[in-house]
């Protein structure tokens, strides 16, 4: 299922994040909870309790705008680990990747706070920030 594309004002809503997610000595994960051995020894695997922003911000791109219902993991995965590939990839690849970003908690706890202290994300967002400036552009021209 294909979804609609962002608008200026919805990615600016996702770019406005970037100073919120990497200010100076900002911990995407507040603490990690769990891990602890029961009295029937077994044990319960930790979690992370993450940041209000960084709940926040996954939960804008929750939005069925910013998903790609057909991403492949493996692919999006190469993709977010290119730079030089993010600097220049089209809104439809943000899309992927930004799916990616979220997905992944439900595979591995910790995901979500992995990816903003790796840089994936603000790679992602400077990336929509140009996206966003150029899809102005056009509106104001009247191109499309």
């Amino acid at each position: 299922m294909n979804t609609r594309m962002p608008t200026y004002q919805e990615m600016q809503a996702l770019v406005a994040f970037l100073p919120r997610l990497y200010p100076e000595g900002f911990e995407p994960v507040s603490k990690w909870n769990g891990g602890d051995r029961s009295q029937d020894g077994s044990y319960q695997l930790p979690w992370p309790e993450c940041n209000p922003v960084v709940e926040d911000f996954y939960r804008l791109v929750a939005t069925e705008y910013w998903l790609d219902y057909g991403y492949r993991p493996a692919e999006a995965a190469g993709m977010i680990g290119d730079e030089e590939f993010v600097r220049s990839a089209s809104l439809s690849q943000v899309k992927t990747m930004l799916t990616y970003c979220l997905r992944g908690e439900r595979f591995a706890d910790g995901h979500w706070g992995d990816m903003i202290e790796r840089g994936y994300i603000r790679n992602i967002l400077e990336r929509i920030d140009q996206l966003s400036l150029e899809a102005e552009h056009r509106e104001d021209s009247g191109e499309d």
